[in-house]
């Protein structure tokens, strides 16, 4: 007898998705056939050492409508000439086509949303094509029956809005994300020196990584390294010349998690500044948050609600009251000057109980009835 099959749909290329893979192993754990499909790059990271089968679309664009409609035609054609047993879909630019396919082939459809899709920056912007995706949703969300998403803030939206049940799953990281191999040299970095880190697999608008590169020059032997890609790398580049602070701050392309993390434990701290200007920057989690405690490396953070939860719940950092350069650098001088032995005991803790193995049966106890 076959095992039943779950084909998941996710819109980016799969590289550094830790959410999508970790959902997809631990379904594939349970003895679920996985399909896993996104798309490819030119530029994408290989997909390596996945148990279970993965496809990436290529499409002649990669931005605008005509990417948009041309990766959700190619993905209803291939879901509905698959074999599944469910539709496991993450985030609002892959649900119709898996709901379409999954009312004509009278399936489960799971939802896993990561975001508040209809209020990023980009469609707050943009209010004609904002309400093209918020059609969408208002015609479907309701109807759904096994929804996730990656916050309470987020969820409890989500339930005031369509009335729907929405259950939480963080993307915490798993206990052994760290491994050896890479040294400081290896890296690029001076042991005798201290860093501070900013991850981003979207560092972009509005997410503080300009004030955050203006308040380098407020410090002394500190250096900064950004790591990953974004709208505003160019400018943050930009930047630093003009201020001239190049040997302050490091740029690393986006690179496989295993690096990022032993990246990441070299730093002294770790940096999120998301702006309170859009809703999906207010409910934000990011995960950059939980891979640095996972990291043995405290946080300063921005004042919003999911992040303050977990920087003062755990006590694992400071959380700034403004984008102020001189505030962030003061921040940044207290964590990496002066760590107490408290707070490296707190991060200790929270990253023993702040991981996907604690957090994983939320997701395995849905999918147990579909078995």
């Amino acid at each position: 007898m076959k095992n039943k099959r779950i084909i998941v749909t996710v819109i980016n290329d799969l590289a550094t998705d830790q959410r999508v893979k970790k959902v997809c192993q631990a379904l594939y754990d349970m003895g679920f056939d996985i399909l896993l499909v996104g798309r490819r790059l030119k530029g994408s990271l290989p997909i390596e050492n996945r148990p279970y089968r993965v496809k990436r679309l290529y499409l002649l664009f990669t931005k605008g409508p005509a990417f948009y409609a041309c990766f959700n035609i190619r993905l209803f054609f291939l879901l509905f000439f698959s074999r599944a047993d469910v539709f496991h879909a993450n985030d609002l630019d892959t649900l119709l086509p898996v709901y379409l396919v999954s009312k004509l082939k009278r399936k489960r459809l799971v939802y896993d949303s990561h975001e508040l899709f209809t209020e990023v920056p980009e469609l707050v912007s943009r209010p004609r094509v904002k309400a093209i995706w918020e059609h969408i949703e208002k015609r479907i969300f309701p109807k759904l029956k096994y929804v996730f998403t990656v916050n309470d803030s987020i969820a409890e939206y989500y339930q005031s809005k369509y009335g729907v049940n929405v259950r939480v799953l963080r993307n915490l990281p798993v206990v052994n994300g760290i491994s050896g191999g890479l040294s400081y040299e290896h890296l690029g970095l001076d042991r005798q020196k201290k860093y501070v880190i900013l991850q981003g697999a979207g560092i972009n608008i509005q997410r503080g990584a300009e004030e955050l590169v203006d308040a380098m020059q407020y410090l002394e032997d500190i250096i900064l390294i950004v790591t990953g890609d974004g709208d505003v790398v160019p400018f943050l580049k930009q930047m630093t010349k003009k201020l001239s602070i190049e040997e302050k701050v490091k740029f690393y392309p986006k690179m496989p998690y295993e690096q990022l993390m032993q990246l990441t434990a070299c730093a002294s701290c770790g940096v999120t500044l998301d702006k309170d200007t859009n809703l999906n920057y207010r409910y934000s989690l990011p995960n950059k948050l939980f891979d640095y405690i996972r990291a043995g490396i405290p946080v300063l953070a921005s004042d919003l609600p999911e992040v303050r939860k977990i920087v003062e719940g755990y006590h694992v950092g400071l959380v700034v009251s403004s984008h102020d350069p001189k505030e962030i650098a003061a921040g940044i001088r207290q964590l990496t000057e002066f760590p107490s032995d408290h707070l490296k005991d707190s991060l200790k803790n929270a990253a023993r109980e702040l991981c996907w193995e604690n957090e994983k049966h939320k997701l395995t106890e849905v999918y147990e009835e579909f078995q």
